[in-house]
């Protein structure tokens, strides 16, 4: 095979242009929504922290699985609706709308499961990982139909 059998000609800057211009166009749009949304499940986390009896950081900072599971079940709960409101916006402001709105949702929810669920906050205090499962489970279904009904 001799060089001249290759064709470079996808190469060539005028071939490209239009994929590199869309790219460059559309990736720091990206970024922004990335960010917002990352930005918002901060903000939804930190509330939900504040929120509930015990101090989640704290305890996992001296080992609590338990409430390792159950922060980290609301971390995943909160990224799955806001993952959905960033794909079903069009602009940065449907975004931190829909993303908004999944937030206070979704911690009303995590309150009810929490309210129905009676005495998981203690046990999750206690350690009890089995509780923690439970509770992260509950709140990733109720995630899961929030971010379906977000899509829709």
């Amino acid at each position: 095979m001799t060089p001249d059998s290759f064709n470079f000609n996808f190469l060539s800057p005028d071939v490209l242009r239009p994929e590199i211009q869309a790219f460059a166009t559309g990736f720091p749009i990206t970024l922004v929504h990335a960010g917002v949304t990352l930005l918002l499940l901060l903000i939804g986390a930190t509330v939900y922290s504040l929120l509930t009896p015990y101090k989640e950081i704290n305890q996992i900072r001296e080992g609590n699985s338990a409430a390792a599971v159950a922060f980290g079940g609301v971390i995943i709960g909160l990224a799955i609706p806001l993952a959905a409101s960033m794909a079903a916006s069009t602009s940065l402001r449907e975004i931190v709308l829909w993303g908004g709105a999944t937030i206070v949702l979704q911690l009303f929810v995590f309150r009810f499961v929490d309210f129905l669920l009676t005495g998981l906050p203690a046990r999750i205090n206690e350690g009890e990982v089995s509780a923690a499962v439970l509770l992260v489970s509950a709140k990733l279904a109720a995630a899961l139909v929030l971010a379906a009904a977000v899509a829709a």
